[in-house]
């Protein structure tokens, strides 16, 4: 999609009295964006207008109608900070409008053609946000079918948000695409897609691998001279080796598998872009790369790359007319949660400091998606322990079990009461100079909780005295999206001095987010830490 300066005609357009149309923003094949006030709520949003209507015969414009009426509904029916939000549908001039959150920056397309390549480990950050929305798009029933990076959005406040879901497939919908027809932007589809199969998540994957390759090269991988040749490329050919990818190489070689059956799932995926966020070579990644590759001066001499990608000619049916999905830009930041602005109205009041801070952390509005890179932070180091449920309930000496009202249960030294702080329970001998702290979030906002710690370790930095004493991922109660997390600060106020903490974080089966935190005292951090290791032994969440 081509940017536009200025404003057209259909500026300052009034539709259904309240969206109040400013400059375009974006325009591709099949319609324009532009730039609206919502004169209702008084913000910004997004508005794709469809424009290809206008010049296509009766029927085709009813398909057209169809299929965004069909985005709004693939939109709507996932629930997820990393997804462009539809606002609202409506009817002018004969044609559906639909208005989005307005997201204020560039695409991934953009920022790629402005720096020339994306830096590796911010990538593979990206490619961790998208792979979230995808996620919750897949658990919704609706795949996307054209991730691009000309689909993926980077607001300036470090959030990745998805987009245009306008060739959507959903789960019980009857197909709105006509026999013999390929829809998407043709060098980002899955070969499966292209030799007419049916597509599944793990085509949105393949796309995911394609749209990365795109950022850390600067090129399209599969492009080439013609639509004919770039399709026969994603079918037939291996793409050059991605030489700038870093440790992402082998995660994108692992997406770019021929077969959906070879390629990683996504937990697995999200593991391996873990990795390279953090600089690390994903060794999961190795056992998808094939053992024989052709020789990359042969790959290289096969690849001749069209010009830069234009979204208004990326996307083709066999007869080459071009139907081009508009990308929608959208929006200004979001609320960071209520335990964010627990933290930082606390710590900028200078109110509290340490055991304060860490009340505040209850996990359970968590907030914005962005920036959490790992970048300036200190090393982190894969823990392969796999922590497991207990078989037997034997408790030692001087301590018994606990069934809390919230529905969970947990071991706890004997002479340990309850406190409740909001969305967080806290056990303790000594009103919270030691405590373990039980904090539960039905609806997290981080596709995992590694990524969520990242986001929390990043405003500790700036405020406290914090070290950062380990923090990784790991496995907990066959849990792989969990994460550890132990660190030191001073404490100024409510228990001067040194203190220490350890945090495990999980998902559970049904997505609830779980934190098992301990902190105490420096002093007596070795006792504590062998308490923590019984509380994870003995934790058991609502319905085990």
């Amino acid at each position: 999609m081509e940017h536009s300066q200025g404003t057209e005609t259909g500026a300052g357009l009034l539709l259904a009295g309240r969206y109040r149309l400013g400059e375009t923003i974006g325009r591709g094949g099949m319609g324009k964006v532009w730039r609206a006030h919502d004169e209702v709520l008084h913000r910004v949003v997004a508005v794709k207008e469809l424009t290809a209507g206008r010049f296509v015969a009766e029927a085709d414009r009813l398909v057209l109608h169809a299929r965004t009426q069909k985005e709004a509904r693939a939109a709507a029916r996932i629930t997820h900070p990393g997804v462009v939000t539809v606002h609202d549908v409506l009817e002018h001039d004969d044609r559906p409008w639909i208005v989005m959150q307005y997201v204020d920056g560039p695409s991934l397309a953009d920022a790629a053609k402005e720096a020339g390549t994306i830096e590796p480990r911010e990538a593979a950050r990206i490619g961790l946000h998208v792979l979230g929305a995808l996620r919750a798009a897949h658990a919704a029933g609706v795949l996307h079918r054209d991730v691009k990076p000309g689909n993926v959005l980077l607001a300036r406040d470090g959030r990745v948000l998805l987009t245009d879901f306008g060739i959507a497939a959903i789960e019980g919908d009857s197909t709105i695409t006509r026999t013999g027809e390929l829809v998407g932007s043709i060098d980002y589809l899955a070969p499966e897609r292209v030799r007419g199969g049916d597509p599944g998540p793990a085509s949105d994957l393949w796309s995911l691998g394609a749209t990365l390759y795109t950022a850390v090269e600067g090129t399209s991988p599969f492009r080439r001279t013609s639509p004919i040749s770039t399709m026969q490329a994603v079918v037939t050919e291996e793409p050059p080796h991605p030489a700038k990818a870093g440790a992402l190489a082998s995660v994108i070689v692992a997406l770019l598998r021929k077969d959906p059956a070879n390629r990683p799932g996504a937990d697995e995926a999200e593991r391996m872009l873990l990795d390279a966020m953090e600089g690390r070579t994903p060794e999961a990644a190795q056992a998808y790369v094939p053992t024989q590759r052709v020789g990359r001066e042969v790959l290289t001499s096969a690849t001749t790359p069209l010009p830069a990608e234009d979204d208004s000619a990326s996307t083709a049916t066999p007869a080459l007319t071009p139907t081009v999905v508009p990308r929608s830009p959208a929006p200004g930041p979001k609320s960071r949660g209520r335990w964010r602005t627990a933290v930082l109205a606390a710590v900028l009041a200078g109110l509290v400091a340490g055991g304060a801070v860490f009340a505040a952390m209850n996990y359970s509005g968590g907030g914005g998606k962005g920036g959490a890179s790992g970048r300036g932070t200190d090393s982190a180091v894969t823990d392969p322990a796999v922590t497991k449920p207990p078989t037997q309930d034997a408790l030692p000496a001087g301590w018994h079990r606990v069934e809390d009202p919230e529905g969970f249960s947990l071991a706890v030294p004997k002479g340990w009461k309850r406190q409740s702080d909001g969305d967080s329970i806290d056990y303790t001998p000594d009103n919270g100079r030691h405590r373990i702290r039980i904090s539960v979030d039905p609806t997290p906002d981080f596709e995992n909780p590694y990524v969520h710690v990242l986001d929390l370790e990043k405003t500790l930095k700036k405020r406290l005295q914090y070290k950062r004493i380990k923090l990784n991922q790991n496995t907990y109660r066959d849990q792989v999206r969990s994460a550890r997390w132990e660190f030191t600060w001073y404490e100024k106020q409510e228990f001067p001095g040194p203190r220490h903490a350890i945090d495990q974080m999980y998902f559970e089966d049904d997505g609830t987010e779980y934190a098992l935190f301990m902190a105490s005292p420096e002093s007596s951090w070795e006792t504590t830490r062998e308490q923590f290791d019984i509380v994870l032994r003995h934790w058991r969440a609502p319905g085990d």
